[in-house]
């Protein structure tokens, strides 16, 4: 029974990890399907890292309240319930909705899935159940585009939803039956309400103002500069007040260690540009390059398919873990930098080889970085401190998707607008096609396709060049931490 539970645990990690990615690829179909515009459609995404940035540092004072055990299948279960409300969803307003209230139901089951491992397992086997648990962070993003993908094609985007409810809520009514002998009683502790006031202010300020400000030309809307202004001021008064709370929601006394300010920054930055990476390549395919879903996931998935097998190496490694970080999100700014030389021409495989090749430096960023952050704070900080380092991660993700997405759809424009002004100048190309018998307003739809195309392309590789980066100043960034003077587990704190 111990490994029945084990893998309902990990299965709820499952569940929450793939969320983050399986959306990624439906995001064209939802957006078709719901009569909303593509950058609208990645609101389905955001609004679902936003909704799990808030209740991850949340996680601890919930458990302490009501018991891990009830928190734990409570989300499960209305994580289930609101992904049926996502999937049967008419409109986009109500799937943003639904979304963020998922959201707010995953972002327990990854913290909440490893303390319980590590409470009903004995230390002996304790290093199995969490290696199992890890599996399922690195399994799931891999599983996530193609399983998307699949669905959409062969059914509807709903099913992208509607297939966490079976899993959710069956698994999280047989949790509290296997699990209830190890919930603990909980306790009456105050929750800091103005904190988590303000932290909701501040943060679905911002991410409406990154969302809506490509809609709304920028700060020349009223709309913008109000909600800059209250993310600004919300954001102020949520240090002001977070330093001085006795007990803060978000504990930032941690930023304190310097190891840990590094190492959280470099997780942060790495992480927005790897997301954007992840958000930005299937759109791309699918949008412009003729892509279906399915293929465009089996197209991506493969950072994730080595990334699994390099992982045990990253893990098992004794050396210094800003050596490893270095190497490991270098890495991924240099293949970053080889994908900014993409062409319309490009094959399944020109896509896929880089994409796998990225794969091998992902373990050697996520899995040292994590123990690097939480080797350097104190241990009675460690859960404060790995919550608000998967609190500022997921949020870096939320941000990175909004600002790739709007930084793309303005290059395009931009290029157009270039290559009109360069493109069949003589209009060589135009006579050709009118003396072969091409109507004149098919042969200008003919010419104003090809400029589209390499609009599309020019903006796909500078926002590519922006993120690769993003990605060496991450690197360079980690040797700003001392070394550590202590190691910690892989598992610790979640990745």
């Amino acid at each position: 029974m111990l490994w029945v539970a084990a893998l309902i645990l990990a299965a709820a990690n499952f569940i929450a990890v793939l969320n983050m990615t399986i959306a990624n690829v439906a995001v064209p179909n939802i957006a078709g399907a719901l009569g909303a515009a593509t950058s609208q459609g990645t609101w389905v995404i955001t609004s679902y890292a936003v909704g799990e940035a808030i209740t991850v540092p949340l996680t601890g004072w919930l458990a302490a309240r009501f018991g891990a055990v009830k928190v734990f299948v409570g989300s499960m279960i209305l994580f289930g319930v609101f992904s049926i409300i996502c999937g049967l969803s008419t409109s986009i307003g109500l799937l943003v909705v639904a979304r963020v209230f998922q959201g707010l139901c995953g972002g327990p089951l990854m913290p909440l899935s490893q303390t319980l491992l590590l409470r009903i397992f004995p230390k002996s086997k304790a290093g199995a159940a969490i290696a199992l648990w890890s599996m399922t962070t690195l399994v799931a993003p891999v599983v996530g585009p193609i399983l998307g993908g699949w669905l959409c094609d062969e059914y509807s985007w709903s099913w992208v939803f509607l297939i966490n409810a079976p899993i959710a809520i069956g698994f999280g009514l047989y949790a509290w039956r296997l699990l209830k002998p190890y919930q603990a009683l909980g306790e009456r502790s105050r929750i800091d309400l103005v904190g988590l006031g303000l932290l909701v202010i501040w943060v679905a300020a911002l991410q409406i103002m990154l969302d809506e400000g490509k809609n709304l030309d920028w700060f020349s809307s009223p709309q913008i500069v109000t909600l800059a202004i209250v993310a600004a001021i919300g954001f102020g008064l949520f240090l002001i007040w977070e330093l001085h709370e006795p007990n803060p929601i978000v504990d930032l006394q941690v930023f304190r260690h310097r190891g840990f300010t590094v190492s959280v920054l470099t997780i942060s930055v790495a992480f927005a540009a790897f997301f954007g990476v992840n958000v930005l390549t299937p759109l791309w395919l699918q949008s412009f390059m003729g892509y279906t879903a399915t293929i465009a996931g089996l197209a991506t998935a493969w950072t994730g398919v080595t990334a699994f097998f390099v992982a045990p190496m990253a893990a098992s490694s004794k050396r210094d873990p800003r050596l490893l970080v270095f190497a490991g999100v270098l890495w991924l700014g240099l293949v970053t930098l080889w994908r900014t030389i993409a062409t319309t021409d490009m094959g399944f495989w020109d896509v896929a080889i880089p994409l796998g090749v990225m794969g091998l430096g992902m373990p050697f960023f996520f899995i040292p970085t994590t123990s690097l952050a939480l080797a350097s704070v104190d241990e009675r900080e460690m859960d404060s401190a790995a919550g608000l380092m998967n609190f500022l991660r997921t949020l870096s993700g939320a941000f990175a998707t909004s600002l790739v997405t709007t930084a793309w759809s303005d290059r395009i424009t931009y290029n157009h607008a270039e290559l009109v002004g360069v493109a069949d100048r003589d209009h060589a190309l135009l006579g050709q096609l009118t003396q072969a018998g091409t109507p004149p307003e098919t042969a200008t739809q003919v010419i104003d396709h090809l400029i589209t195309s390499q609009s599309v392309m020019l903006s796909t590789n500078q926002v590519m060049t922006a993120i690769a980066v993003m990605f060496i100043g991450a690197a360079a960034i980690i040797w700003l931490a001392p070394k550590p003077g202590r190691s910690v587990e892989p598992g610790a704190g979640g990745h």
